[in-house]
């Protein structure tokens, strides 16, 4: 592959901004310091441009196999590289579900498709404990339990088994946290009241806090009484933030938590205009709760940003409230969001390196990636902070062909992605080659 001499980039790195060269050698960051030379390299002048870490997204549905008429691998991980994401673990729900190991290996093989490295999470059920305790710790980025909110037979209700679930792995358990009778009640009241026909503005009524508190704080508990390692996706309420710590490093930390793009970005206010588009599970809640995220999120009680990217389509998403699929795209208009909060002067570029680069990779133990180091795999973006463009149809890349920022126009954007040293994305142009890797773990 050679060399690729990136020259007088503005390095986000490790709760620093610095002006450097950054020197790569076949898959890896072979040097980094001021006025490097390299004769047979390939040169690329970033000047005025920032360079960040790729991103690591920790919650993907891609939708491979089985529902691949809404995305595949291929489609959304290109995607993703179009957005500065780099490696990404995705969810286990697909048809037929990732709940055992050969199953496991079958999406290993699917992943082999993609432009950005990868990683899957194997998924717990009600009855493939034995299997689950087969797995190797360091075989994937760890396992997914649905505690409320999924398809098949995926939601895992049976108190025994989740205890023995939190007992028996030494891997990361990242939970979706909602509790289910909870929701059927208040589904049930609005149904008598408006029959399918629900206004989506109740969705985070029916999907309500209580339900998110319920559900966390009793995982939680568990995993205090276990020892075992969880991880809390997509939070959504301002009472469940009370739930976790920031008085000591995540290093240390045994329960830990994300919060999603669009939990920050929108409000139960957005419902009138954005109707089913922003429809997910967990719902969008109030801009009091979205307020309390921020606040956890700057001071470390939250750890990882991800985006939970869930593409639909737009006719299945066209549909009366209790027939819309909860979910939308966003690998491809994360970091840009999430950039904007930075010329807002809410967080910093330091604060969103370290939450959507250095963190994931930290917590799920990722060998070599989501840091500039020498050594480490190149996964870089060179992102120009100063260049607005306008979201639209015909640049939006999901299979899907849309997103609920449509319309909307980012001041940040990404000119360059770079994949195990390999110039993935430039200027929107795909190589042809594809060059990630399967991500691989160190627990």
């Amino acid at each position: 592959m050679g060399k690729i001499l990136i020259k007088n980039a503005q390095v986000v790195n490790e709760n620093s901004i610095f002006e450097s060269d950054v020197l790569l050698q076949d898959e890896h960051i072979l040097k980094i310091d001021t006025d490097i030379t390299a004769g047979n390299a390939i040169v690329i002048d970033a000047d005025g441009k920032y360079l960040l870490p790729g991103v690591i997204d920790d919650q993907v549905h891609f939708r491979e196999p089985g529902l691949t008429h809404k995305g595949n691998i291929a489609s959304e991980s290109r995607a993703a590289i179009a957005g500065g994401i780099t490696s990404f673990m995705e969810q286990p729900n697909t048809n037929p579900q990732t709940t055992t190991i050969e199953k496991l290996e079958a999406k290993f093989e699917m992943g082999k498709a993609s432009y950005a490295n990868y990683s899957f999470l194997f998924g717990g059920t009600n009855d493939n404990l034995e299997e689950l305790k087969r797995l190797d710790k360091n075989a994937c980025s760890g396992v997914k339990l649905f505690l409320g909110s999924s398809t098949g037979n995926m939601l895992v209700d049976d108190e025994r088994v989740i205890e023995e679930i939190f007992k028996n792995t030494e891997m990361v358990i990242s939970a979706h946290c909602e509790d289910e009778n909870t929701i059927r009640t208040n589904l049930a009241k609005y149904k008598a009241d408006y029959g399918d026909d629900i206004p989506v503005k109740y969705h985070h009524l029916i999907r309500s806090e209580e339900a998110c508190y319920l559900s966390s704080s009793k995982a939680i508990g568990l995993a205090k009484k276990t020892g075992a390692r969880l991880h809390v996706f997509h939070l959504s309420t301002g009472k469940e933030m009370e739930l976790f710590r920031n008085d000591i490093p995540l290093e240390d930390k045994k329960i830990t938590a994300e919060v999603c793009i669009h939990h920050l970005w929108f409000s139960d206010a957005d419902y009138d205009t954005k109707g089913t588009l922003i429809k997910w599970n967990p719902a969008v809640k109030t801009a009091a709760d979205r307020s309390k995220l921020w606040e956890a999120l700057l001071d470390d009680r939250i750890d990882v940003i991800a985006t939970d990217h869930a593409p639909h389509l737009l006719s299945e998403k066209d549909n009366v409230y209790t027939k819309a699929p909860s979910g939308g795209p966003l690998v491809q208009h994360a970091l840009p969001a999430i950039l904007e909060k930075y010329h807002e002067g809410i967080i910093s570029l330091e604060k969103i390196v370290e939450k959507m680069c250095h963190n994931p990779s930290k917590l799920f133990d990722i060998e070599k990636r989501g840091f500039i180091r020498e050594g480490y795999f190149a996964d870089l973006v060179l992102v120009d902070l100063n260049n607005p463009w306008k979201v639209a149809k015909e640049n939006t890349l999901y299979k899907c062909g849309w997103t609920p920022f449509d319309g909307d126009t980012f001041k940040s954007k990404i000119t360059q992605t770079f994949v195990n040293g390999y110039l993935a994305y430039d200027h929107g142009h795909f190589s042809p080659e594809r060059r990630a890797k399967r991500l691989t773990f160190d627990r």
